[in-house]
């Protein structure tokens, strides 16, 4: 009982200590761009950390006296800045706002960015539901559907690795090993793999018989920020972040991404409208052709569940492996959405029982006992 914490707290200490050398390193490349980049740059500027996040990735502020930029530390051992900065384009090229890539230094894992700022949808969105405007959040949700339409109709999805059966069974198995066996200590009976290996293809079968398109795969109210309309136009739509795992999949990931969103709920029957709206456009900017609204509620609830499941081991992931317990937190509402959804359909019957019959309580006790 006693070694793990010695263990975790000396991981911890070495981590620590790389991070401090890298955002040296990182605060002295930073400045040599800036000096190229800038005529009127006097003296280093230090880097402020502005966050990190699910992954390796740190983001840092290099501010001057005009404007800022965002230097960002991403360890080429655990990140792929390559893509990143390929995929920020592809998507820069439909019309969509991703930070401006100024500069990179791929053997070291460093990059400097355009400033989008801090407003996140998420406590935008969550300041809409304290005051009830309505109005606001409409606003903040078709801009989005517009931006993800754009990245849908303007990025070839052949240019983009695909969301196959392998990839779809890969995230759902972090539910079962992660949340299942690691988090909730649960010993799985061979009855109940059967159970969830028969849920699982049902739910890929579903995502690989939609359209396929383009996907950022976490297309949310953390990875999308309210612009400064004075810098970037009106028109320009939210900034959108964390676009590096771009896949080609199914029209309704994104889509479920954002209005069954982790971080933030909203009644079922708004979540509907706003996905109407979604589909009323995506029709008419002929991304899909014709599909009953029945149809499109199906698609989405479907892939929906795959992605929760996915995010419940992920998360579970982010506490054990990764010392991210924060994430604990947000696991109650992804299990709300999944039984919600998944009790209205029938072939997943046999999976909620076992759901609520052998994961529920558990989990609630032992979500409890962490939080």
């Amino acid at each position: 009982m006693n070694a793990k914490p010695s263990i975790s707290q000396g991981n911890t200490t070495r981590s620590g200590i790389m991070d401090d050398i890298r955002q040296q390193q990182l605060t002295h490349w930073a400045n040599g761009v800036l000096d190229q980049l800038l005529s009127d740059k006097q003296g280093v500027v230090p880097l402020e950390s502005v966050s990190g996040d699910a992954s390796f990735r740190r983001y840092f502020r290099a501010r001057l006296a005009d404007r800022s930029f965002i230097a960002v530390d991403a360890p080429p051992a655990n990140e792929d800045s390559k893509t990143f900065v390929r995929i920020s384009k592809l998507f820069r090229d439909a019309g969509v706002s991703t930070p401006e890539v100024f500069a990179t230094d791929y053997e070291q894992g460093f990059m400097l960015l355009q400033d989008f700022g801090d407003a996140l949808y998420l406590p935008c969105l969550l300041d809409c539901q304290r005051r009830s405007s309505q109005f606001e959040a409409d606003k903040l949700y078709a801009d989005a559907i517009t931006s993800l339409v754009k990245i849908q109709k303007g990025v070839d999805s052949k240019r983009l690795v695909p969301f196959d059966r392998k990839k779809l069974h890969a995230e759902m198995e972090l539910f079962e090993h992660w949340f299942c066996e690691e988090f909730l200590q649960l010993r799985l009976s061979d009855s109940d793999r059967q159970i969830i290996a028969v849920s699982f293809s049902l739910l890929e079968d579903s995502a690989l018989a939609q359209p396929q398109v383009a996907v950022h795969r976490d297309y949310h109210s953390r990875n999308l920020l309210m612009l400064d309309a004075g810098v970037f136009g009106t028109d320009s739509g939210p900034g959108i972040i964390d676009f590096q795992d771009a896949v080609s999949g199914a029209y309704t990931y994104d889509l479920v991404s954002l209005l069954r969103d982790c971080y933030i709920r909203w009644r079922p029957d708004q979540v509907e409208k706003w996905a109407l709206q979604y589909l009323e456009v995506a029709q008419a900017e002929e991304v899909i052709g014709q599909v009953s609204s029945t149809q499109f509620m199906r698609d989405m609830d479907l892939m929906g569940l795959q992605r929760h499941l996915k995010v419940m081991g992920i998360f579970s992931r982010l506490c054990i492996r990764d010392n991210k317990p924060q994430y604990l937190a947000d696991i109650p509402l992804v299990i709300q959405y999944f039984l919600e959804v998944a009790r209205a359909h029938e072939e997943l019957a046999p999976f909620v029982c076992w759901f609520e019959n052998t994961v529920l309580n558990v989990a609630k006790t032992k979500l409890k006992l962490e939080s």
